[in-house]
């Protein structure tokens, strides 16, 4: 991972030490059962990779399906990178899939073709999943990505799609755009970091779109948002939000989409991630223990144990894919400015349940 050069500010307090300083709660909180994973990674998370792993098409990517016919997901699949990294597991899934990811239909779908179609929030999810990989940014798929994202900056500091489909840019991609580009030996620049550090609403929260009459703020831009302002040394700005975020949790621990009521694991997953690598412990063991409640245990099909249920309907395959890979992020609790896929285990963990009794 490239060095990160400038201090973290509240992002910089490990999430781990949540153990520490919660100890009863913790206990008291445990995944339904432990998993073999690397000392330094909560079994929880390294059972939720290991399955995610194993729902891999081909062993390398994902699909989604649209009017019965499957089309490459590069974006799921860069979550479950991503999540692969947090979890410190799977690594040899996450090779896989980084390789596949680099293949020229696929990395040219993806981002566009650099000329009349290239979109920021792809470009910059993808540089992201890159660097924490480790591998090489500058010819990545044949792509420089760094440079390409600096080329979709505009003079406002917005980092905007060239498509003639139109502009879809909005605070998800500048978000990850900042976090990208300030592990870059260029760094975020300061236009960036101030466009969405100015995007921010008077309450604290961010919103998903920008230049909206009315400002309001959602859960997932905000902790997003939150990550990239304080890797950017924006410490006040970031304060506030996570403020907001934890005003706005629900009393389950959870947190819900805009719009919504209830806790869905996608969203409390980036919220906890957030919280706790901000040291907001109080509010982060909150939505890590609903976290966990949403992962599915010893008692569930051998199948799914591991795996993270959207919200607590209970699990669906149709979404429990995108649910774990965003879950992990807040099981593991690493910030993304700081996420690195150096020394994870090759293989894919199981939960470690108990034998039957034999009567």
């Amino acid at each position: 991972m490239p060095a990160v050069r400038r201090s973290l500010g509240p992002l910089a307090i490990p999430a781990l030490a949540l153990a520490t300083l919660f100890p009863a709660a913790a206990t008291a909180h445990a995944a339904p059962a432990a998993a073999t994973s690397s000392p330094t990674v909560r079994p929880d998370a390294a059972a939720a990779g290991g399955w995610l792993a194993r729902q891999l098409v081909d062993g390398d990517h994902f699909e989604s399906v649209f009017n019965g016919t499957a089309y490459p997901d590069q974006g799921l699949t860069i979550d479950a990178v991503l999540a692969f990294a947090a979890s410190h597991s799977s690594d040899e899934a996450a090779a896989k899939a980084t390789a596949w990811l680099a293949k020229p239909e696929i990395i040219g779908g993806y981002l566009g073709d650099g000329t009349t179609e290239a979109y920021a929030g792809a470009t910059a999810k993808l540089l992201l999943a890159v660097e924490v990989r480790g591998g090489n940014t500058a010819s990545f798929g044949g792509v420089d990505l760094p440079a390409r994202l600096r080329s979709l900056q505009t003079a406002e500091g917005r980092f905007s799609d060239r498509s003639q489909w139109g502009d879809y840019s909005n605070a998800f991609g500048q978000s990850l755009a900042l976090i990208a580009l300030h592990r870059t030996p260029g760094d975020a620049p300061a236009a960036a970091v101030d466009f969405l550090a100015n995007s921010q609403c008077a309450d604290g929260g961010f919103p998903v779109s920008f230049g909206q009459a009315t400002c309001t703020g959602d859960p997932d831009a905000t902790a997003l948002a939150v990550q990239a302002l304080a890797a950017t040394g924006r410490t006040a700005k970031a304060n506030a939000g996570l403020g907001w975020l934890a005003a706005h949790q629900n009393t389950d621990g959870g947190f819900a989409a805009a719009g919504a009521t209830t806790s869905n694991a996608n969203t409390t997953g980036l919220a906890t991630q957030a919280l706790l690598a901000g040291g907001r412990f109080g509010a982060g063991l909150k939505g890590w223990s609903r976290l966990v409640k949403f992962q599915q245990g010893c008692s569930a099909d051998p199948a799914v144990r591991g795996a993270v249920a959207y919200d607590a309907s209970g699990f669906d395959a149709g979404n429990g894919a995108r649910a774990t890979a965003q879950a992990v992020l807040g099981l593991a609790g690493t910030p993304l400015a700081t996420l690195s896929a150096a020394g994870a285990r090759p293989d894919a963990p199981t939960l470690a349940c108990p034998a039957p009794a034999a009567y």
